[in-house]
């Protein structure tokens, strides 16, 4: 297992440590380059997971039986809904003790040891409960698989007596086939030359980018597509980082209603939709206030192509997208470029002791952004004001847009941090996080302490659940949080080496 998962480049395994998942624990010990991370509690480390793999590609989180398992599903269930690579390594009790319905701890007391089991099933892509050592590899073997190829999560149970027995290690000399199996070739080819026809017959088309393009890593194949066409290009709130801002197609933010006027109009406008990974959640769509004229809408899916009103399933976009690339030039020879919307970022003046407002932190934030930063918002005002910033080249945006769990955002940060670490130790990390949501999950600063990572992190202090105040209850107590000292939170922590700052005017945040 854990062979294998260095060398799918996993390397930072998170989690807790159980008494059902101890000896697994000691073997990741005996694997170079290898690190266990060691969290707060579960939930936060099924966060972390989520923000490692959308760095790195895919991840491992390890709990125990029942109690940890359970813990960490609400963090599971957001890497389902928003398609994101987990592998769920659950420590459970030894076969003889489950054969006997034995009255163990962390049970429901019923002799009922499949029921966790059946609980995760409906939020991973598929699981597996080992019982048969000979098996195994082959077992883990596909649960990586399919955790990396599907971007979902994936369920795998180990019971504590089979840990310490010895397997052959014949396959770990063969790679795992991480490749995508192909497409139909007579459905692929019906697809792209149905697509291509469309395009030769618009006048006015444009591309829109969502999240499961960045999540089924199809990025270089849409900027080859951006690149050739040069079709006005958009992304969405959940697409943010998709695309490069710099290009000079690229467009701006489209989210319905709540758009800049000038994007709202050009994408509503076109005659052709070309929407790549679209994930069409409410917060995504502003509220589902998309108001396109045109029905000539082309959704490129990781499994599926829709056109119009067909639907093209098992088909998947990688391939098609690379495919449509190669004989797409002769067909938008005569496409003369509509000029896209102004994306000129300017923050009104303002002198040194005016209090910071969002308007102006989320505008001014375009110019300290810099090429190959993590940029992670908390669902909540940060989540909202990071569609107006515009980022430099090869930034990477995390937000939890769809299933927007509160406090998500610290544990992601963590994840992420470690992830960035090693890939590039110059890659910046930063996060934002308003005071409310990092009262949930704030226990993580002290991993990232742990292990010398050295994020920023932007606390927003709002004095309460301003999100929710703007949704409902504005003066209610319900959205009332307690004040913390957040500048005393590193040394409380053990933090060594570390710069705490207030900043509450244009002036000190200058």
């Amino acid at each position: 297992l854990f062979e294998r998962l260095n060398q799918v480049k996993v390397q930072t395994i998170f989690g807790l440590p159980g008494d059902f998942n101890l000896s697994l624990l000691d073997k990741i010990y005996e694997v170079e380059g290898l690190r266990w991370a060691g969290n707060a509690n579960e939930l936060n480390a099924a966060y972390a997971a989520d923000g490692y793999s959308r760095v790195k590609g895919l991840s491992a989180i390890i709990t125990t039986f029942g109690v940890g398992e359970l813990s960490a599903l609400n963090g599971i269930a957001g890497s389902y809904a928003e398609h994101v690579g987990v592998l769920h390594i659950v420590g459970v009790p030894s076969i003889s003790s489950q054969a006997k319905q034995l009255l163990l701890h962390h049970t429901l007391g019923n002799g009922d040891f499949t029921v966790f089991h059946r609980m995760s099933s409906n939020i991973s892509q598929t699981t597996a409960f080992i019982k048969d050592i000979n098996s195994a590899p082959v077992e883990i073997d596909r649960c990586i698989r399919e955790a990396y190829v599907f971007q979902r999560p994936v369920y795998l149970a180990l019971p504590a007596n089979l840990v310490d027995d010895l397997v052959s290690s014949d396959l770990l000399s063969t790679p795992i086939d991480l490749s995508l199996k192909p497409n139909d070739p007579e459905s692929e080819n019906e697809v792209v030359s149905t697509v291509l026809e469309l395009i030769k017959k618009a006048d006015n088309p444009v591309i829109l980018v969502d999240a499961c393009a960045s999540r089924h890593s199809a990025l270089a194949e849409t900027k080859d597509l951006m690149d050739l066409t040069q079709f006005p290009t958009f992304v969405t709130p959940m697409g943010k980082g998709a695309v490069d801002e710099q290009h000079p197609r690229f467009g701006g933010v489209y989210v319905g209603t709540l758009s800049k006027p000038d994007v709202k109009a050009q994408v509503e406008n076109a005659d052709l939709i070309l929407s790549v990974g679209a994930l069409l959640s409410d917060f995504n769509t502003g509220s589902f206030s998309y108001s396109y004229k045109t029905k000539n809408i082309v959704e490129f899916h990781s499994d599926h192509i829709k056109i119009r009103n067909a639907t093209f399933p098992g088909v998947q976009f990688q391939s098609v997208l690379q495919n449509l690339n190669s004989k797409i030039a002769p067909v938008v020879k005569g496409y003369k470029p509509y000029p896209v919307p102004s994306l000129k970022l300017t923050t009104s003046p303002a002198s040194p002791e005016t209090p910071l407002t969002q308007e102006w932190l989320w505008t001014k934030l375009s110019s300290w952004l810099r090429e190959g930063d993590v940029v992670i918002t908390e669902t909540g005002t940060s989540a909202f004001g990071i569609v107006q910033t515009r980022f430099p080249s090869n930034t990477t945006g995390i937000s939890q847009v769809l299933w927007g769990s509160i406090g998500y955002s610290v544990g992601a940060a963590l994840g992420a941090v470690a992830g960035a670490e090693e890939v590039d130790k110059e890659k910046r990390v930063i996060l934002f996080v308003g005071d409310g949501s990092l009262q949930l999950t704030v226990q993580e600063i002290s991993t990232m302490i742990r292990w010398g990572l050295t994020p920023y992190i932007f606390v927003l202090n709002n004095a309460g659940y301003t999100i929710e105040r703007l949704i409902h209850g504005e003066k209610a107590s319900y959205n009332d949080v307690q004040p913390w000292d957040h500048l005393a939170l590193l040394k409380t922590f053990g933090a060594k080496n570390y710069e705490s700052i207030r900043v509450s005017n244009v002036g000190e945040f200058e």
